[in-house]
């Protein structure tokens, strides 16, 4: 019998009401998905929680709509006061929409005209910079209000939760407790990040941002949306292993460059740069630079010496069971500034609902047996993928053209993570459908996901012939898979994805 059992669409991924993955088993589904039509979306109840509002949130503003005060208007419910306040100016306070902070019955939201527009620029403000309201911070307050009659069972770190989460990380940063500070999500804490550099290099008039390679979708999206004038402080240098590029850039805009945001390796292109040599760039130019590891794990690569901070997910390979969001920021006290970057990243970050913490802390003292399987069966699976006859192009860890920049950083030759990247020369349809893994977003579960991750990052440019072209431009095929390992026999593994793959075409005669 497969371990891969038919995973109907919309059904989670692991199965417990906080998983951060939703099945989608079939390219149709994706397209349905993405287009929101609801032949596809009333059979999804949840989803990666920055992007799909979880159902414990909705019925808790159903609950809180009843006020009279809160009627007939849009409701988010947030981490916090500071958030509440920060989404309302964000949205506007004057005007017919005015958006109002709000605290009801122990929950901090932001309440406002129900218009399309503002529906929709609350829910991209919360999943740029991680603001929701965690699912299992709404299912606490359900309880509370008797409105759910308890928790759904789960095991819980009985201790010290953040201790027991430190402990561990101070594997990967051997830091002191106040350089390791916990966001509610890799999003919130990369914000803070970026916030408190920000802040710091204002002063000298340093306000351009460097986004190095293709970065995840909310990274771009801060670059564009946070820098004080995006046009002309958001920079793009596309080519990671492009050092002579990167020094013309920076002999152009060094004196204004607040920092860059590097991906190392980049999400999901897997390309890693040289990063002694590029942030010894940036510091010859007094600009900082954030480093997020969460491609292939802190438990893999080393970044903290690279890095004025270091922002990272910690949903991915720390919470490998896939069933809580969080993530990092971890401050280089070597560097210049770190008091001040330790002060301003603490006070920029959202709290972490307790729950999640005890939640975190009962699997994260699994990650690096978790990370050495993954590994392990990374190595395999890439080999198959990269001699497969069906297969066009595959991008992973060890790649030809930054294989040597990842050696470099990487704890052990074998240290390459779980996401292994690639495109087919036959339809994408055919082989997705097809494939019997677990199909949805997010990576570094024991679950292996595969998904079309352009398709489910950037939808609005695989649709467009100028999006294309951007992606294009970028290296980037709509058509890639991205592929998370997991910890299922490594053989089962290449098996689906032989079956789906079809059999390599009949050697010529003679």
């Amino acid at each position: 019998m497969s371990v891969f059992p038919s995973i109907p669409l919309g059904q989670r991924i692991p199965g417990s009401p906080h998983s951060v993955a939703c099945s989608l088993p079939t390219l149709a589904d994706i397209v349905g998905y993405e287009e929101g039509r609801p032949e596809t979306t009333r059979h999804i109840a949840t989803g990666y929680p920055r992007f799909v509002v979880h159902s414990f949130a909705k019925q808790l503003c159903e609950h809180l709509g009843r006020r009279p005060e809160l009627v007939g208007r849009s409701l988010w419910l947030v981490t916090s006061p500071k958030m509440a306040a920060a989404l309302a100016d964000h949205l506007g306070r004057t005007g017919p929409a005015a958006a109002t902070p709000f605290s009801a019955d122990g929950i901090d939201g932001v309440a406002h005209a129900d218009t399309p527009e503002h529906n929709a620029r609350g829910k991209v403000y919360l999943q740029n910079i991680g603001g929701f309201l965690s699912s299992r911070a709404a299912e606490d307050h359900l309880v509370r209000l008797g409105l759910l009659p308890a928790a759904a069972p789960e095991k819980l770190f009985a201790g010290d939760a953040t201790a027991e989460i430190r402990r561990v990380l101070r594997g990967p940063f051997p830091v002191s407790d106040a350089d390791l500070l916990l966001a509610p999500s890799g999003m919130n804490a990369l914000y803070a990040a970026f916030r408190a550099i920000s802040a710091v290099q204002a002063r000298a008039g340093r306000t351009a941002w460097l986004q190095l390679g293709w970065l995840y979708l909310d990274s771009i999206a801060l670059l564009k949306k946070f820098t004080p004038d995006p046009a002309r402080d958001y920079l793009r240098h596309g080519d990671v292993t492009d050092l002579a590029g990167l020094e013309k850039l920076f002999a152009t805009h060094g004196p204004r460059l607040a920092g860059l945001i590097i991906e190392a390796p980049t999400n999901p292109l897997i390309q890693t740069a040289d990063l002694a040599a590029v942030t010894a760039l940036a510091r010859r130019h007094g600009a900082k630079v954030i480093l997020d590891p969460a491609v292939s794990s802190p438990f893999n690569v080393d970044l903290l010496p690279h890095a004025d901070l270091v922002a990272t997910s910690l949903t991915k390979y720390t919470a490998h069971e896939g069933d809580v969001i969080a993530g990092a920021v971890v401050v280089n006290a070597s560097r210049p500034a770190a008091a001040e970057f330790r002060r301003l990243v603490a006070a920029q970050l959202e709290p972490v609902h307790p729950r999640d913490l005890a939640r975190l802390a009962a699997q994260i003292g699994a990650t690096p047996q978790f990370v050495a399987r993954v590994n392990a069966s990374t190595l395999k699976v890439a080999a198959f993928l990269e001699k497969h006859p069906a297969v066009a192009k595959v991008w992973w860890a060890l790649q030809p053209a930054s294989r040597t920049n990842y050696l470099k950083i990487s704890r052990t030759p074998q240290s390459v993570g779980g996401m292994i990247s690639f495109t087919l020369k036959g339809p994408l349809a055919k082989f997705y459908d097809a494939v019997r893994l677990p199909k949805g977003p997010s990576f570094g579960m024991t679950t292996t996901l595969i998904s079309p991750f352009i398709y489910l990052a950037h939808y609005d440019l695989v649709t467009s012939e100028a999006g294309r072209a951007e992606l294009a431009a970028h290296g980037l095929s709509p058509d890639l898979l991205r592929l998370s390992v997991g910890t299922e026999p490594v053989d089962e593994i290449i098996t689906a994805l032989t079956e789906a793959l079809g059999p390599p075409p009949p050697r010529p005669a003679g």
